[in-house]
C-alpha cells in the first residue's frame, strides 16, 4: 500500500526521545534514507545528556547499527525542544513516555499531529559488545517497521 492509499505524507515530522543520542537520530535516518527530501525530518530531545561525549553526538552503538545500513550518524548533534531551529511541525512522534508529555505541551494551541512510539532503550541492555549491538539493531529494526507501517513505504531498511 502507498503513502498516497493511507495519508497524505506530512510536510514536517519531528521524532523526540529523552536525549537525542539513541532512538530519535535513528528515527530521523530511517526516515530521511527513505523520503529523502520529500519531507522535512528533524529530532530533538528534552534535555542534554550530561554523560554524552564532548561533541555532543549520537550514541557510538547508535552509529555502529546505522553505519550497517549506510546511514552515517557522525554528523549528528544533539539539541533539545527549545534548540530547534524551527517549531512547525505537522507531526510529532515522541518514542518515550516523557517525550510524549512534552510533545503536548509544546504543540498547546497549535494543529499538530502528536503519535507516541513506545521504544525500549536500548542503553539499558547489558552484556558484550555483540549482545549490546544485538539491542540496538533490534530498536532500529522496530523504528523502521513502524516508519513502513505509519508512511505506507516498502521497507525503511533492507
Amino acid at each position: 500500500m502507498t503513502s498516497d492509499a493511507r495519508q497524505p505524507l506530512p510536510g514536517a515530522v519531528l521524532f523526540a526521545c529523552n536525549f537525542n543520542r539513541v532512538r530519535s537520530p535513528m528515527a530521523e535516518a530511517l526516515l530521511k534514507r527513505v523520503l529523502g527530501d520529500r519531507v522535512f525530518v528533524d529530532s530533538c530531545g528534552l534535555r542534554r545528556d550530561e554523560a554524552a561525549d564532548e561533541d555532543g553526538g549520537a550514541n557510538p552503538f547508535a552509529e555502529a547499527v546505522m553505519a550497517e545500513l549506510g546511514c552515517d550518524l557522525s554528523d549528528h548533534q544533539l539539541k533539545t525542544f527549545q534548540e530547534l531551529d524551527d517549531d512547525s511541525f505537522d507531526l510529532i512522534i515522541s518514542l518515550t513516555p516523557e517525550a510524549q508529555h512534552r510533545a503536548v505541551e509544546f504543540t498547546r494551541n497549535r494543529a499538530t499531529q502528536i503519535e507516541y512510539w513506545p521504544t525500549f532503550d536500548p542503553t539499558l541492555a547489558d552484556g558484550s559488545r555483540e549482545a549490546r549491538l544485538q539491542a540496538f539493531r533490534e530498536v532500529r529494526d522496530d523504528l523502521a517497521a513502524k516508519i513502513a507501517e505509519r508512511f505506507g513505504i516498502a521497507a525503511a531498511i533492507g
